[in-house]
């Protein structure tokens, strides 16, 4: 019989938790697991990438409950006591500063969840994949009925606003933490201890093969640019560290460089990046692509590829750029000394604007360093697709 597995998530954009899911899901046996997908809402790019054999739900009411989990709980109030919910208004206010004076969020959790029935099927294996995301989590522990609960880590838990008291409750409700790096299950192990018996580290799942074939499948860069191609793919945030290119690559020009910089990614800071790229007047030296599924022909188009990012957990596009042998330059996130060896298969640097253009300057102008990385790079091993091995053997101890 079928082991069945639940993965609970915020939705499926564009990015790389959502892309780690997909992956790993191309590589469960599909003759053992039957895999379902709760969502809190439709959206996304990559809901058409979801497998047809894979089960796909909407957490029911979600809208009526993001207002009180994402906005400022006295806006919630306000626009309750608006429309004559007094009473509810009242408990909202009540059980969020109830919830942070006892600094347990679960308190606020309870209440807005206390007439939501647990979900009537049970599973083998129910995943708080979004995580850390503490709704999700509590929601795994309290409304999913399930044999094994596997809590995930995708983010350095040292760099966002992580409840560690909030986790050191939680997270022993699990059966396994799964933290997508080395390094960022240490800083995790080191933040809340007591959970340390249930840590493990589980790459994200990335078969070479595939990302190989879509980048066959798309048409990758269509203009007529005959410079230097930098490539960056992330979604545009403060995090993903792009407004570092913006101004680099203003300087490269200025110095007489033939660089163009493209970067593949949506996200909030697209205006403010537009603003800093017509002051820089590099309207012609940096795109912002948009989001893309398959960035993969790009990849294996360009020239350098960097990652440019604040703070990672393991960065996905950073292994994948890994695959087709490109000159790679990343800050030094967590993770990153786990995927490059710095001089050796690219360039680790720090968050900062002259030390990622120093880093850039020696790959454009010398050719023996970007063959040597190129070289190294193809006898780097990649594919992690035995990471899967660690769920068997959870699936199996039931």
């Amino acid at each position: 019989m079928k082991k069945k597995i639940i993965f609970m998530v915020i939705n499926m954009n564009v990015g790389g938790t959502e892309k780690a899911l997909l992956n790993m899901i191309a590589e469960i046996p599909k003759e053992k697991y039957e895999i379902t997908i709760l969502m809190l809402e439709e959206f996304g790019g990559f809901l058409s990438s979801v497998p047809s054999e894979v089960k796909v739900e909407y957490l029911k009411n979600y809208q009526e409950l993001k207002g009180a989990l994402n906005s400022p709980p006295h806006k919630t109030a306000l626009q309750l006591f608006r429309v004559g919910k007094y009473v509810k208004a009242f408990k909202i206010l009540f059980f969020h500063i109830l919830s942070k004076v006892l600094k347990d969020r679960s308190i606020f959790f309870k209440y807005i969840l206390n007439k939501y029935p647990k979900i009537d099927r049970e599973y083998d294996i129910a995943v708080a994949y979004a995580g850390p995301m503490d709704f999700i989590s509590y929601f795994v522990v309290k409304k999913i009925k399930a044999k094994k609960r596997i809590q995930w880590i995708h983010f350095d838990v040292t760099k966002i606003g992580f409840d560690k008291y909030f986790a050191s409750i939680t997270y022993k409700q699990f059966d396994r933490i799964f933290v997508v790096s080395n390094e960022g299950k240490n800083k995790l192990d080191k933040l809340v201890p007591g959970i340390k018996n249930k840590t493990m580290c589980f790459l994200n799942i990335m078969s070479q093969r595939l990302i190989v074939e879509m980048a066959d499948d798309g048409r990758g860069f269509d203009d007529d640019f005959e410079g230097v191609r930098i490539l960056t793919v992330g979604r545009l945030s403060k995090e993903k560290g792009q407004v570092l290119a913006i101004s680099v690559v203003a300087q490269l020009r200025n110095e007489g460089y033939k660089v163009r910089w493209y970067c593949i990614g949506e996200g909030n800071e697209r205006k403010e990046y537009e603003k800093l790229i017509k002051k820089y007047n590099v309207q012609n030296d940096i795109i912002l692509m948009g989001a893309n599924p398959n960035p993969y022909p790009f990849m294996k188009q360009c020239d350098i590829y960097v990652q440019p990012s604040q703070h990672e957990g393991y960065c996905i596009t950073l292994s994948e750029a890994r695959c087709f042998q490109i000159p790679i330059i990343t800050t030094n996130f967590t993770g990153a000394n786990e995927q490059i060896l710095n001089e050796e298969t690219g360039l680790i640097v720090k968050f900062d604007e002259n030390h990622l253009l120093v880093a850039l300057k020696r790959l454009l102008n010398d050719e023996h360093l970007k063959n040597k990385m190129q070289s190294n790079l193809k006898n780097n091993e990649i594919d992690t697709v035995k990471e899967i091995e660690k769920l068997n053997k959870l699936a199996d101890s039931i």
